[in-house]
C-alpha cells in the first residue's frame, strides 16, 4: 500500500471542510478523486502533503504515520505535488526549475530514478524550451514542467490538482500518455479533476466527493455507468 488515510477530518478556521474521509492508493495504480469545483479536492490534496493539516484521522504512507508532518518533510519522504497553480518560478529557466528540485529518491523506492536528462527524454516538449524563464511559457508548458519538476524530484507518489485545466485537447492527450508511462514506471497516482473524461481514461478507480464527503467509490466502470455519478457530477 503506498498511502492509506482513515476518517480524515479538516478545517479552515471553523469552517469543516472534510468529513470522515477514508481512501487508499496502492503502488503502482492512479486513482481519481471527482467531484465538482468547491467540493474539497484542493483540501484533500493540500491535507496529505500537510499544508493543511487534519484536525483528526491518519495518514499512513509507505507504512509511517505522516499526518501532522510538514510538506519538506513529506517531499523528502516521497511525496511530490503539483498545485492548480502550478507554482512555476518565473524568473528561472526551465533547466533552473527542474535543477532546484532534483533529489535522489528514497531507500527502497521501487520507482525509477530519475535525471534532468532522463525528463528532457521523456517530456521532448521541454528541451526546445530548456533554457526559456517560467513567465514565457503556455499554460501548458507550465503543466507539463511543473509535472517534470515533481518527478525529477524522485518521488513514489504524486498528486496532481487539476491537472488538466485549461490545456488544449492535444496536451491533454500527451499528457495522458505520459502519465500512463509514469504509472509503469513504479509512480503512484493521486488525481483530483472535474474533468471526467480525462480522469476515467487513467484510472483505475475512483472517489466521488460532494461537500467534503466521498459518496460514491469504486472501479472507474462501475462509476461510469452509474446514472447516480453521473447526476453527482453534473454529466
Amino acid at each position: 500500500m503506498m498511502l492509506k488515510a482513515n476518517k480524515l477530518n479538516t478545517y479552515y478556521g471553523l469552517s469543516h471542510i472534510l468529513f470522515d474521509l477514508s481512501f487508499e492508493v496502492n503502488e503502482k495504480e492512479i486513482v481519481c478523486v471527482l467531484g465538482r469545483n468547491g467540493v474539497g479536492k484542493t483540501t484533500l490534496l493540500r491535507t496529505i502533503m500537510g499544508l493543511t493539516p487534519p484536525h483528526t484521522g491518519s495518514i499512513n504512507f509507505k507504512g509511517e504515520e505522516v499526518a501532522g508532518k510538514r510538506p519538506y518533510q513529506l517531499a523528502r519522504r516521497g511525496i511530490g505535488y503539483v498545485p492548480a497553480d502550478r507554482r512555476i518560478f518565473p524568473d528561472l529557466t526551465v533547466r533552473q526549475n527542474l535543477e532546484i528540485a532534483q533529489k535522489p529518491g528514497t531507500s527502497g523506492s521501487n520507482s525509477e530514478q530519475w535525471t534532468i536528462r532522463e525528463v528532457f527524454e521523456f517530456f521532448p516538449m521541454l528541451v526546445k524550451l530548456e533554457n526559456r524563464f517560467g513567465n514565457q511559457l503556455s499554460g501548458g508548458e507550465q503543466q507539463i514542467l511543473s509535472i517534470a519538476r515533481a518527478i525529477v524530484g524522485n518521488s513514489d507518489l504524486l498528486l496532481l490538482d487539476e491537472p488538466s485545466e485549461g490545456l488544449s485537447p492535444l496536451i491533454v492527450g500527451d499528457l495522458r500518455e505520459r502519465l500512463l508511462a509514469l504509472k509503469n514506471k513504479g509512480l503512484s497516482i493521486l488525481i483530483c479533476e472535474q474533468n471526467t473524461t480525462f480522469a476515467f481514461k487513467l484510472s483505475s478507480r475512483g472517489y466521488i466527493i460532494d461537500k467534503g464527503r466521498i459518496l460514491y467509490q469504486g472501479m472507474v466502470d462501475e462509476l461510469n455507468s452509474d446514472e447516480k455519478v453521473k447526476d453527482c457530477l453534473a454529466i
